[in-house]
């Protein structure tokens, strides 16, 4: 060091704590660094450990200026070269004494199982091979400081930097620590010791002495007996750090283990308050299942509107009198129907006629509508026979008094449990004889669908007893395939325009209807969806706001893992993947709820119709919630000063 000066902001001044501080620690060396509290000694270890950096002056490290290292660099650094140990031991209360150890290397890549052996090897050589699964909270203050030692030389630790390691330990203990940083020293590493404390000073070959942010003595004793002959080529000592970029083949490997690596922390960590993590994912769960649900009820709603609508034919145009602009207009007649009778892709044209009448079966009187079609109507309409049969061309070439029932029009007149076939009814005080009972296709044949009630006599029959009329209400037209429609469509109204010289009808294409009520049904699937969305949104406001408190909580433990040689990448993925994880098994459960409810749960009569679209959407929103909610308070844990996270309580 050359001229270190390290100043803090302090309100609108700054503070200078270190004042020209200039000194020179070889390989291999054991040097104390002692002063009163409050003589700028941490600030000093913090700058020599690359845990902060100069405001002004030199800093040469392995040869190399790091004095302006960016924060990710000292990081890789501090990681490759450092071991730390300090005076409260500083072990991640969640993790286990061989975890604990293991940490400093999963940052800088080591292979998990090299990791997990090294640090086995380094806690059986401390006598602590028996309690490696034990946590902070079960060990002794002693078997503490021996696994945070361990930790220091996870990667090496050729530059072991000692704060204060005695201060928590009894005289026994520290006695035990103080050799073995003795032995450290012997094996070739270099030892920067901080203390208050004159005795433990003493046992350093050299000694530095710091006042005022100033050194005012640097004393070096009779060469230790123990200490290297030749430290600069000793085995053991650690390369310079490598601050070169890798190559982007070689980076993005990194980067796929730094985010695995992310989401084994982020699954321990979620582990170790399990009571906590459920809580957390609750409005998670609650919100994919509201999503899942209702999406399931309005795909069920919409089912159902469609089987309604394709009941009465995607392939049907009907054909009826009146301009466009107005209802009044002319009248179709036979004339018409044969008129486009011919066309190709027509497979049935249906003239009708219809009228509210009254029908009367001995004591009992129903008002229903009556229709007078030909002959092919049950085919053109999807007309479901359940009794008897439908009515012939020769029935309506003779006018006979016949007559088909729709569904509830039967059970009106007859009631449940009796066969109508066969008996007559007075239709316009004529008898008619019932021949058969039609539903539409697909019908439930309760009678409940409008359609069913109805009352279907012969065209001819119609006209000339019923109605006293030629003039057709509608003309139904049968299509060959869906696709044709429109075609059809075309050249019926160049047909009529043709024939009638104006015109004076309009067509009706039920495929269209069918996909305006389709594009209503989706607009209520999306409403339904926005409205559980709320919730989603909800749930992922109380995991940023715990995750926000997790910040908070663990901030000591953040600045433990930056001095272990964490970057910001490393502690923004490590809390990004919690939220994340937190949200996709929130979304799994959620799922897995929201399945289970639409299964149990009937609307009116629609029953929910669960499908793989909102189950990957739903999927889907909870990953982004976790993405979106976690990221505020993952950069915010990222973004901590090692220095002051360190020293939080």
């Amino acid at each position: 060091m050359e001229g270190v000066i390290k100043r803090y902001p302090v309100g609108d001044s700054e503070i200078e704590v270190l004042h020209g501080v200039s000194l020179r620690i070889e390989v291999g060396e054991f040097v104390a660094i002692i002063g009163p509290s409050g003589s700028g000694k941490t600030t000093l270890m913090n700058i020599l450990g690359l845990m902060d950096s100069p405001t002004e002056g030199c800093f040469e490290l392995n040869g190399r200026d790091v004095s302006r290292l960016k924060p990710d660099e000292r990081a890789e650094a501090r990681g490759r070269l450092f071991g730390f140990i300090f005076q409260r031991y500083n072990l991640l209360t969640t993790q286990t004494a061989v975890e604990n150890v293991e940490l400093p290397g999963s940052y800088i890549g080591m292979p998990a199982a090299k990791r997990r052996e090294r640090a086995l090897a380094l806690l059986q050589e401390i006598g602590l091979g028996h309690r490696v699964e034990n946590r902070p909270t079960q060990l002794s203050g002693g078997e503490q400081q021996r696994v945070a030692v361990s930790r220091a030389l996870m990667n090496g630790g050729g530059i072991i930097l000692a704060d204060e390691p005695t201060g928590a330990l009894d005289t026994v203990r520290g006695r035990e620590l103080m050799a073995r940083i003795h032995g450290l020293h012997r094996a070739g590493h270099t030892v920067i010791l901080i203390t208050h404390d004159p005795g433990i000073a003493a046992e350093a070959p050299r000694v530095i002495r710091i006042v005022d942010g100033k050194i005012i003595s640097d004393e070096t004793s009779v060469q230790d007996p123990a200490a290297p002959s030749s430290p600069e080529v000793e085995a053991g000592t650690p390369a310079p750090p490598v601050l070169l970029p890798a190559p982007e083949k070689r980076r993005r490997l990194i980067l796929l283990a730094d985010l695995m690596e992310a989401l084994r922390m982020a699954n321990h960590a979620l582990r170790a308050n399990l009571f906590r993590t459920f809580l957390t994912m609750l409005g998670v769960i609650i919100g994919v299942a509201s999503v899942v649900t209702m999406l399931s009820i309005g795909e069920g709603s919409q089912q159902s509107m469609m089987r309604s609508m394709s009941r009465m034919g995607t392939n049907i145009l009907r054909i009826e009198p009146g301009a466009k602009t107005s209802l009044s207009g002319g009248n179709l007649t036979l004339q018409d129907v044969a008129a486009i009778s011919d066309l190709s892709h027509i497979l049935h044209v249906v003239p009708r006629v219809w009228s509210t009448q009254m029908l009367r079966y001995r004591d009992k009187t129903y008002s229903c509508s009556v229709v007078a079609a030909s002959p092919n109507y049950s085919e053109a309409e999807n007309r479901l026979i359940v009794r008897g049969g439908f009515f012939t061309e020769n029935d309506n070439a003779r006018c006979a008094s016949v007559v088909v029932l729709g569904m509830k029009a039967c059970l009106e007149l007859f009631g449940s449990g009796v066969d109508p076939v066969g008996k007559y009814i007075l239709l316009n005080n004529a008898p008619f004889m019932v021949v058969g009972v039609v539903t539409v296709r697909g019908g439930s044949g309760d009678g409940r669908d409008r359609e069913d009630d109805v009352a279907i006599i012969p065209l001819a029959t119609g006209e000339a007893r019923i109605f006293r009329s030629t003039k057709l209400s509608q003309i139904g037209v049968q299509v060959d395939e869906y696709k044709n429609v429109d075609l059809v469509q075309d050249e019926i109204r160049s047909r009529l325009n043709r024939l009638r010289q104006q015109e004076d009808f309009r067509i009706f294409n039920q495929a269209a209807m069918i996909e305006a009520t389709k594009h209503a049904q989706d607009t209520f699937r999306f409403l339904l969806g926005a409205v559980a969305s709320v919730s989603l949104v909800v749930g992922g406001i109380g995991v940023m706001n715990i995750m926000l408190v997790n910040v908070v909580e663990r901030t000591r433990e953040i600045g433990v893992r930056m001095a272990c040689g964490a970057r910001s990448r490393d502690i923004q993925f490590q809390f990004l993947a919690e939220a994340v994880l937190v949200c996709l098994l929130g979304g799994l459960l959620g799922v897995a709820l929201g399945a289970i409810l639409s299964c149990v749960i009937v609307v009116g009569d629609t029953k929910p119709v669960l499908t793989l679209g909102p189950i990957l959407l739903s999927f889907t929103a909870a990953f982004i919630t976790g993405v979106l909610f976690g990221f505020l308070p993952a950069r915010k844990a990222s973004r901590l000063d090692p220095v002051v996270a360190l020293s939080s309580e």
